[in-house]
Order: C-alpha cells, then sequence, then structure tokens
C-alpha cells in the first residue's frame, strides 16, 4: 500500500499496572493516553483522501470506552479479585486485558481494532498500517503491519532455491489478482473484557461481528 495519513487520537486517561514488575510500575499508576494511527491504502476515495477522518466518531467512542477513566488490568494478574471489587464497589471501571496491559498491549489492541474498523467501513480499499500509544512526550509504543514485500521477497526467495515445478506452482498461486479483496485486518477476537456491567463496544455493528 502506498498511500498514508495519520490522526492523533485521545484515548483518556488511564490506570493500569504491571504485576510482575520490580519497579514501581507494580502499582496502580495512570497517563493520559494518545493513539496516532496511520491509515494506508493503495487507491484513495472520491475525495482523494485514505480515509474520512469524519467517520472516525464510532471508533473514537470505542476507544473512550476502554480507555477513559478506566482501570485496565491483565486477566492473569494476581491480585485480580481485588480489582474486581473496586469495580463492584463502584470506585473503579475495570476493563481486562487477555495478554497483558502497557502501552505496547495498548497499541496492539488500537491496531486490531481500528484495522478491523477501517477495513469494513472502506470495504477493504484501506487499512491501518500502524498505531503508536503515548504515555507522554517520552514514552511511546506502536504496533505496525506485517511488512508483506519483505515477506513476500523472502518466500520467493526460498522458492527460487528450490528450482522445482511445484514450487513455481506455489508461487504463482500467492500472488494477489488486482481485484482481490483486501484480507489483512487482523480481526478482534473474545479477548477483551470489561469489569462489573459491560455491554459489548462492538454491538450493533457488522464489523464486531467476527
Amino acid at each position: 500500500m502506498s498511500h498514508t495519513s495519520s490522526k492523533l487520537i485521545e484515548l483518556g486517561s488511564t490506570a493500569f499496572r504491571q504485576p510482575r514488575a520490580d519497579s514501581q510500575c507494580k502499582y496502580i499508576h495512570g497517563y493520559q493516553l494518545k493513539a496516532e494511527i496511520t491509515f494506508t491504502c493503495d487507491k484513495l476515495d472520491n475525495n482523494n483522501w485514505v480515509f474520512d477522518f469524519g467517520g472516525l466518531k464510532d471508533l473514537k467512542q470505542i476507544f473512550i470506552n476502554q480507555f477513559d477513566h478506566t482501570l485496565v488490568v491483565a486477566s492473569d494478574d494476581p491480585k485480580l479479585d481485588i480489582l474486581k471489587a473496586l469495580d463492584e464497589a463502584g470506585v473503579a471501571q475495570l476493563r481486562i486485558m487477555d495478554g497483558g496491559v502497557g502501552i505496547e498491549k495498548f497499541a496492539e489492541w488500537c491496531f486490531k481494532t481500528a484495522d478491523t474498523f477501517v477495513e469494513e467501513a472502506t470495504d477493504g480499499r484501506a487499512g491501518v498500517q500502524s498505531v503508536t500509544v503515548y504515555e507522554h512526550a517520552d514514552n511511546f509504543a506502536s504496533y505496525n503491519r506485517p511488512n508483506e514485500q519483505g515477506t513476500k521477497t523472502s518466500v520467493e526467495g526460498a522458492q527460487q532455491a528450490e528450482e522445482t515445478s511445484d514450487t513455481k506452482t506455489t508461487e504463482a498461486t500467492t500472488e494477489q489478482t488486482p481485484d482481490q479483496k483486501y484480507s489483512g485486518a487482523a480481526r478482534v477476537g473474545p479477548d477483551v473484557r470489561k469489569g462489573g456491567n459491560y455491554s459489548d463496544p462492538f454491538a450493533g455493528t457488522t464489523w464486531g461481528n467476527s
């Protein structure tokens, strides 16, 4: 994909902790998080845009529901019962994430969510290239789409080394036709949960039913 455009989105004031850290990060602490989303496509829309930023309202609401004034914790946090009790007592809005927390994991979550949203909103014309989540000006982490061109080059090199007709057949079948629908989105599965009374943030949207 050749064209890109980027948008900086406020995620909200988020608290979390790293339960296995040896530093003060093991304590509940928070940041005003932001996410920079880079969109990508081969073909611009009728307005010569990669993606219409005016169409991000629903995606922003999903981000706010997950991160704004919430306590985001890992599903394997050894103090999860205590953290759930905070939610049940009404003193925290708990979000539980499988796989861990931190700006690296938040960037991955935002990437998967945004990529699914954009792919369906554009009928596969565009996707997300990368997401960078900022704690502040000095701390940030990114989650990027795999280098599809680099992967293809490596595969073709291995195929040429084989020098067999079967390999050539495999090489031909792996190339996409120009009209083949883009299918690079990293789908969001049921690996993100919220404590307390939770309504699915993807409810009512077709792209949330995967």
